[in-house]
């Protein structure tokens, strides 16, 4: 191994498909191998493990059960030393955490990222010293968006002078894909039928409960629509059951379809004609982001990171949070007006792969990076 690599140590503590876990694959992947070594540390086996495999790195196994687990604190300053990391890059609360902690215990540089406001919540227990903790071991802490850099110094006690803001990337490449009929063809739907697709896991911060009224409002409408849902939901979560339920009872079966988690989510959205997104929570959606590069429209809730990402009826149109009212007519208006739809889309486009090309995202963690490995 030459003698200047700087090693680095990723670790995150989720183990299935997510936006946040796929920016920690990309940095514990795509860094260039001629100055980084990079180590990825996660809790268990699962979607995680199976892409960074896929990607030619074999994850180290560590499990952090509990509220606090001292022995994962000790094993994870163990693996910092005898692995002779220069850097740890960590990812949500609980890791960022334990890797503050362990920075602190073995003197070695901390970059901790956030990635939503759920990890800022006002419900987080034992919240003061939790981020009493990261203030004291990490050396940058990493907002994904503007906003959540201005919730965090609002909600907790981090220094102003150790954060930054980078946004997620994504590769550009994958998602300029042609237009595709492939889900009017699977669930034989005409082609007068206008598609809009939401792409993101069953949580409660979805909203999907809330795109379902919306879905229900536009059965009045002359023109046919059809939803598709592309997420993972948890197996011991009620909530997808809750919204089938509701599916069920606004009649919505034949509507509104929900496909589980995808593997090719480029195939996905090229079969689209509009995005949504119904959030009443959000970091920087990657999906979003992917929908944009895409080249659809979307439609999203003003909330979160989409402030970041979406300039109001320029390259998108954002609506008030938890109004299916407001998304109904929305959907209506966008899909209903051709040329606006294209002058959205091209717009998001453009600003997308400007911003945020999975390159201007590895450029600035590599800034920090040198900035802290070399001292």
């Amino acid at each position: 191994m030459h003698n200047n690599l700087k090693t680095i140590l990723h670790v995150i503590d989720t183990t299935g498909p997510g936006g946040a876990e796929t920016v920690f694959i990309d940095l514990a992947s795509r860094l260039p191998r001629d100055k980084y070594c990079s180590l990825a540390l996660i809790r268990g086996k699962g979607w995680v493990y199976e892409e960074l495999k896929r990607r030619g790195i074999t994850p180290i196994l560590l499990d952090a059960k509990g509220s606090f687990n001292w022995r994962y604190l000790a094993a994870l300053c163990k693996l910092i030393q005898s692995k002779r990391v220069d850097l740890v890059q960590s990812h949500l609360l609980g890791s960022n955490v334990y890797c503050s902690m362990a920075g602190l215990l073995t003197r070695k540089p901390v970059v901790a990222t956030f990635h939503g406001p759920v990890d800022i919540g006002e419900n987080e227990r034992l919240k003061r010293l939790k981020f009493g903790a990261i203030n004291a071991g990490a050396r940058c802490v990493v907002a994904v968006t503007d906003s959540l850099r201005d919730d965090i110094l609002v909600r907790t006690s981090l220094k102003s002078e150790i954060l930054r803001v980078i946004y997620n990337g994504i590769d550009c490449s994958i998602f300029e894909r042609p237009r595709s009929r492939s889900l009017h063809r699977k669930f034989g739907w005409n082609d007068d039928q206008i598609v809009i697709g939401c792409l993101g896991n069953i949580r409660p911060a979805k909203g999907y409960d809330i795109l379902l009224q919306a879905a229900a409002l536009l059965e009045k409408s002359p023109q046919s629509y059809r939803f598709v849902i592309a997420g993972q939901g948890k197996e011991t979560d009620t909530l997808f059951d809750e919204l089938l339920t509701l599916r069920q009872r606004l009649g919505l079966e034949e509507a509104v379809h929900f496909m589980g988690y995808l593997d090719d989510a480029a195939d996905f959205l090229s079969s689209l004609d509009l995005f949504l997104s119904s959030s009443i929570s959000e970091g920087l959606p990657l999906s979003a982001i992917q929908a944009m590069v895409a080249g659809l429209p979307i439609i999203a809730t003003s909330c979160g990171g989409y402030a970041s990402l979406i300039t109001d009826r320029e390259n998108g149109w954002l609506v008030e949070v938890g109004n299916p009212h407001a998304i109904a007519r929305a959907i209506e208006t966008v899909a209903g007006d051709a040329d606006l739809r294209e002058r959205l889309s091209g717009n998001a486009r453009k600003h997308a792969i400007e911003t945020f090309d999975i390159k201007v995202m590895l450029d600035a963690y590599e800034d920090i990076y040198h900035t802290l490995a070399v001292q």
